[in-house]
């Protein structure tokens, strides 16, 4: 090595006397490990675009030189289009398999098909030949618990033993799902959208997307939807995506060596995520856009909606639900909707933004509480406790029984004359002799008011069982019992507008467009209105939000009626507060994200923030050619900042630059095992000029000017907060470093910002707890 050092600068005999010939610039090749991060640490996005740029150029100048280089670089180019492929097949293909696999345990809480007891309800009777259309959820291969070990089908024996064994499946699959997580693959719980957020704005949570991650989530996920608890696995899904986007990363090191170029892919995962999710995949871009990321160029939004398709594309070919349909809650209605109608529309809208304030800080005081307690000591008790309570409340009432799902999906539908729900339970003209579409609107029947009375009950038990599901050790969704709330009351709501216009035809309101005999309303409308509402009160999503409803049903006519709930939902929930309950719960953790829509109003300079402050120890730094290897060891050793400030020095304080922690580490470790002559007592120089040897005994210096950072990013101590909390946001910066008329003030980090940012919202600044 030392030879090499030698020869690659061309030295002279005469210099190798001075001892200048060792001294080896060894940064022309790239340190193992220098580009990576510490865990719990911000990326800089500015520095691994130049590193991308750098790359690139590099890649172009080869290629000139031959064949193999242009070819090379033409791979390079493609990578990025191989990756999304790879993601779009695998997100679609484990959406498939979670989706069957969900609908299986679902029923196999309820029964168990005799001719093959993989299954589920719907396929055994499909291909069963005594089904009849009437009877189409009986047919003798498909049994439920009781009958198979009694004999009786029938009874109060058969229905508690019926009861009991739902309840036993559901503790079964919660038990089994939450031990999975605690054990294996702890990040696996909640959500996961919260983190994938912090995670794209540029902050390291090391496992996270990880292969155990990938593999538990995805089981655990299946067992949590099938216990019954009140979640979803839309959420989840993205995080799923997600894993995918870094388990392919990996494999091309373009992307693993760059965690900015990482984040454009997993932008694009989450859009893929999405797009199997409720099988919306122009949804799931705008969702990704809108929603999730933080820096969105073009090119990633291509790239989106080539992972989108890939991952829709391949669910549709796996067809899960067996409609040839993307999704399970595809709708067909028939009438048209009249401005009169916008008035409920936009109370559904008023109920969402309610129900979504009221969720988030029931959700968030709940969360705080199993934070702040003995409660978050023992989750997997927790998760048995909820499974325990949800199950035995959720099997007498019919339309809690089922899966989420398959309600909303219940809820959407509008009565035809085939129907045999009980909220098709009309009283029939016997005198009417119309087409099978176009059926009158019909005084309800008993089958509709009791249907009512259960749905309002399933109503308030949603609404409560929720805010205590949602943030527990399990992987819960929120998208699906937000929509259940909001279809719920959707269909209250369109069955009373329905009954009135049907009885009061001659009001001023029904007079113009609801004669008798006519198909005025159709309550399966509001449902899908509700959904929407609801949904976006929680999240706070807007344009994705009407984009998925619409591409979920197929109602594109009825975009009108949605952009109105969505809207009133949103401006009713931010009249209570303007966080939605992912940034309430990056908010709760104490992860460092800077919303890019928070706005800073107040009127603090940059000096106000800056640290050191008066009372503290002055700032850690470097000087150009007087540190020796000990100081900087010793520094390294008694601070944990992520990097040092270089002045001329500490006398004159001018800045000349700023150095990584990590690099300068990495760099003394390297020349101490490859550089003959660096001891303690070598003097560092970050200077141009080759540093001169005063005498033979001296020891040999170190050249550390390649790791210096000669551009950092600086401002005046007189730059008002609101400029720099925008500088952070748009550019991405780790730190910033405050000056005045070139000398050395003090920094301004990333999380100085966030706190100072909480202080002026009278909130907690220590609860930003990372780095």
């Amino acid at each position: 090595m030392d030879g090499d050092g030698a020869s690659s600068t061309g030295a002279t005999p005469s210099e190798e006397m001075n001892g200048t010939g060792n001294l080896m610039d060894f940064l022309d090749e790239p340190f193992p490990d220098v580009s990576t991060y510490e865990d719990f640490h911000t990326i800089d996005w500015l520095r691994e675009k130049s590193r991308d740029t750098d790359r690139h150029r590099k890649i172009t100048t080869k290629s000139k030189e031959s064949y193999w280089e242009l070819i090379k670089s033409l791979l390079d180019a493609w990578s990025g289009w191989v990756v999304m492929l790879l993601i779009g097949m695998l997100t679609g293909t484990l959406a498939g398999v979670i989706d069957l696999a969900v609908d299986w345990m679902t029923d196999l809480k309820e029964g168990v098909c005799l001719s093959a007891f993989y299954y589920s309800h719907e396929q055994c009777c499909w291909t069963s030949n005594e089904t009849t259309f009437d009877d189409r959820d009986k047919c003798p291969q498909w049994q439920k618990w009781a009958e198979l070990m009694t004999g009786h089908s029938e009874g109060a024996g058969a229905y508690v033993l019926n009861y009991f064994l739902y309840v036993l499946w559901a503790l079964l699959f919660s038990f089994l799902a939450v031990s999975l997580v605690r054990v294996f693959a702890p990040y696996a719980c909640g959500s996961g959208i919260p983190e994938i957020k912090t995670i794209l704005s540029g902050f390291i949570i090391r496992g996270y997307l990880g292969k155990w991650t990938l593999l538990i989530k995805t089981v655990t996920l299946v067992l949590a939807v099938s216990s019954g608890l009140s979640l979803g696995k839309e959420g989840p899904l993205v995080h799923v995506a997600c894993c995918c986007g870094n388990l392919f990363c990996s494999l091309f090191s373009k992307y693993s060596k760059n965690e900015g170029k990482r984040r454009e892919v997993l932008s694009a995962a989450a859009a893929a995520g999405v797009s199997v999710a409720f099988g919306a995949p122009i949804g799931g871009v705008l969702f990704s856009l809108e929603e999730v990321s933080y820096y969105f160029p073009l090119k990633t939004l291509w790239r989106s909606f080539f992972a989108a398709l890939v991952a829709a594309f391949t669910l549709r070919a796996i067809n899960p639900f067996g409609n040839s349909r993307l999704v399970l809650f595809y709708v067909e209605y028939h009438t048209p909707w009249y401005m009169a109608e916008l008035v409920p529309f936009i109370l559904l809208g008023v109920f969402g933004g309610l129900w979504g304030t009221l969720f988030i800080r029931g959700n968030i005081a709940w969360c705080r509480r199993r934070k702040t307690t003995l409660l978050g000591k023992y989750p997997v008790l927790e998760v048995i406790v909820i499974t325990g309570i949800t199950a035995v409340l959720a099997f007498p009432n019919p339309y809690t029984r089922r899966s989420t799902s398959e309600l909303i999906s219940e809820l959407f539908n509008d009565c035809g004359a085939l129907e045999s729900s009980q909220l098709c339970d009309y009283v029939n003209n016997p005198n009417m002799s119309r087409p099978v579409d176009d059926i009158p609107d019909r005084p309800a029947g008993p089958g509709v008011y009791s249907a009512l009375w259960q749905l309002a009950l399933a109503l308030i038990f949603k609404i409560v069982i929720t805010i205590f599901t949602f943030g527990m050790k399990i992987p819960s969704g929120l998208f699906i019992p937000s929509m259940a709330v909001g279809a719920i009351a959707g269909r209250i709501v369109g069955i009373a507008v329905e009954q009135m216009a049907y009885h009061h035809h001659d009001w001023i309101i029904f007079k113009n467009w609801c004669r008798p005999g006519a198909d005025c309303v159709t309550p399966g409308l509001y449902a899908m209105v509700g959904a929407a509402a609801c949904l976006g009160g929680v999240t706070r999503m807007t344009v994705s939000l009407v984009v998925i409803m619409f591409e979920l049903t197929g109602g594109l006519e009825y975009i009108v009626p949605l952009m109105a709930a969505a809207v009133t939902s949103k401006w009713v929930a931010d009249a209570f507060g303007k966080e939605g309950i992912y940034e309430s719960h990056i908010q709760l953790n104490g992860y460092p994200y800077l919303d890019v829509r928070d706005e800073f109003t107040h009127r603090t300079l940059a000096t106000d923030v800056m640290r050191p402050r008066r009372s503290e120890p002055p700032l850690a730094v470097l000087t150009q050619d007087s540190t020796t290897v000990e100081d900087v060891e010793t520094l390294i050793k008694d601070t944990d900042y992520n990097g040092f400030p270089v002045v001329v020095s500490r006398e004159s304080e001018r800045l000349i630059g700023f150095v990584q922690r990590r690099e300068l580490t990495v760099a003394i470790k390297t020349a101490r095992q490859k550089q003959d002559g660096v001891v303690s007592s070598s003097v560092v120089y970050f200077t141009e000029d080759n540093p001169q040897v005063a005498e033979a005994c001296d020891p040999q210096p170190l050249k550390l000017r390649r790791i210096l950072n000669l551009s950092p990013f600086t401002v005046t101590d007189h730059t008002p907060m609101e400029t720099v909390v925008d500088i952070f946001r748009k550019l991405g910066l780790r730190q910033c470093l405050v000056t005045r008329s070139g000398r050395l003030l003090g920094i301004i980090t990333k999380k100085d910002v966030l706190r100072h940012m909480a202080q002026m919202m009278n909130q907690d600044p220590e609860s930003i707890m990372f780095n």
